[in-house]
């Protein structure tokens, strides 16, 4: 939704069916969907096996898929700008983090982007109470009036579909969303960087 707010027609591909996806949508894996014809590609591998919540499990991060590194290269041969997403914690080389504070939104929902465009640095000032693997941990948690630091989980479903800026998901869908504000932003740069190239 982000990237169609900056100016971009948006195509989704995802192995998954993705019956609430609000753009043309092709079921198929992405690893191998042909990507000429497009004008930019933005790319979210699965998180699982970097996130904080796999790694209070022993054993389970390393039973996802670790595709970060794989996507990088696939998305360098096509010659396009892009983009990667994903979590703290991701090997991302060189990333921008965003969080929904930087944006005025009432959560933090932090995520790295990786981009062989410039994305620029953006100020993050919210109260650090620690660290974890990966990344700070924040001071967050559901309460009416209050932030929600991971929208979809612990949130009522229309509090979290209000924080996010996202009316069309599902818990399950919000859980794993990013706010449309990000790839707004995001898609500004994209768009910024191919005017000056072309």
């Amino acid at each position: 939704m982000g990237y169609y707010r900056a100016g971009f027609d948006v195509v989704g591909v995802d192995i998954n069916p993705q019956s609430r996806y609000p753009f043309e949508f092709h079921q198929g894996d992405a690893m191998t969907w042909p990507l000429e014809g497009f004008d930019a590609i933005h790319a979210s591998p699965p998180c699982q096996a970097y996130s904080v919540a796999s790694k209070c499990r022993p054993g389970l991060a390393e039973t996802y898929p670790d595709l970060v590194a794989s996507v990088r290269e696939l998305l360098k041969a096509s010659g396009l700008p892009y983009v990667i997403e994903n979590v703290l914690g991701a090997p991302m080389i060189n990333p921008t983090l965003l969080c929904g504070q930087m944006f005025g939104l009432d959560l933090f929902r932090h995520r790295l982007f990786e981009s062989n465009i410039e994305l620029p640095f953006m100020l993050h000032g919210h109260s650090k109470v620690g660290s974890q693997a990966g990344g700070s941990s924040y001071k967050g948690g559901w309460r009416p009036g209050k932030i929600i630091s991971v929208a979809g989980n612990c949130a009522p479903i229309a509090e979290a579909r209000r924080a996010m800026g996202i009316d069309w998901m599902d818990r399950r869908g919000l859980a794993e969303a990013i706010p449309p504000a990000y790839t707004e932003w995001v898609g500004a740069q994209l768009l910024r960087a191919m005017a000056c190239t072309g």
